[in-house]
């Protein structure tokens, strides 16, 4: 992964934001890249061990883990009430959390089905409903990213129930933003691809009998020559949320190196 060092910017100053997923992988990159833009940060997550790590990385800077099971609705809409409880608002939300648990149309059952309902749509769904509620509520603009996935576009058939799921977080993305743009509230989405990650390689591991070297044989088979990286992701999340990508909305970006649509 990037180890380059990271500089501060003020993107984000005095933004009070919520990153749900935000305990590992592109969620945990984005909380980083958020503080480090100036802003101050709740995040989500299950795992509370590897959650209150991250949290203590900052040095008392204003940012706060939460427990939250994404599978309970109460749990989405409880972490914006942390955040408003933490910082009196809600400026901007990311939602990063998603389950990728393999499944096709023939072996995909109902329970395997429902659980990515509940986190790849359902959680987000009802998460921004409290932060756009708070935005709204204080005649407030606010911004969010929906951290999808290039598999929105039909994905792979061992990826039925994901795939499934996160096209309607393309829609609901879309349908949001434009429900709410006389609000100023922004809302986009990033389409991102194979991206290197804590995460992929216990999938990579689990699923598809990779071994350590997984990672060398999956950057050379690919245009750049190296995987999607969580901190370049996260930079573009933060120029999402900023002001600096000006009147955006509605949009969900292509984040990879395959052209959709493109035939070799």
């Amino acid at each position: 992964m990037n180890d380059q060092p990271r500089h501060r910017s003020n993107l984000l100053a005095d933004k009070a934001l919520l990153v749900s997923g935000g305990t590992q992988g592109v969620g945990a990159a984005i909380v980083r890249a958020a503080v480090d833009a100036g802003a101050s940060v709740v995040f989500s997550g299950r795992n509370t061990e590897k959650g209150k790590s991250l949290a203590a990385e900052f040095n008392g800077a204003p940012v706060r883990f939460v427990h939250a099971d994404l599978t309970d609705p109460r749990a989405a809409t409880g972490s914006v009430a942390d955040t408003i409880a933490e910082f009196g608002r809600i400026d901007a939300l990311v939602n990063a959390a998603g389950t990728t648990t393999r499944g096709s149309l023939l072996d995909t059952t109902p329970e395997l089905f429902d659980s990515h309902v509940a986190v790849n749509l359902r959680a987000p769904f009802f998460t921004m409903q409290a932060a756009v509620a708070d935005m709204v509520g204080r005649n407030a603009p606010g911004s969010i990213v929906n951290i999808i996935t290039m598999s929105s576009h039909g994905g792979q058939s061992f990826l039925a129930p994901y795939s499934a799921t996160k096209a309607g977080l393309v829609g609901l993305t879309k349908n949001a933003a434009h429900a709410h743009r006389w609000d100023r509230i922004r809302i986009n989405g990033l389409n991102i691809g194979w991206t290197e990650t804590e995460g992929e390689a216990d999938i990579q591991k689990r699923f598809h009998g990779a071994d350590d070297s997984w990672i060398d044989d999956a950057n050379a088979s690919v245009p750049m020559g190296k995987l999607g990286q969580p901190d370049e992701i996260a930079d573009f999340v933060v120029f999402l949320l900023s002001e600096r990508s000006g009147v955006v909305t509605g949009s969900v970006i292509d984040w990879d190196q395959i052209v959709m649509g493109g035939i070799d």
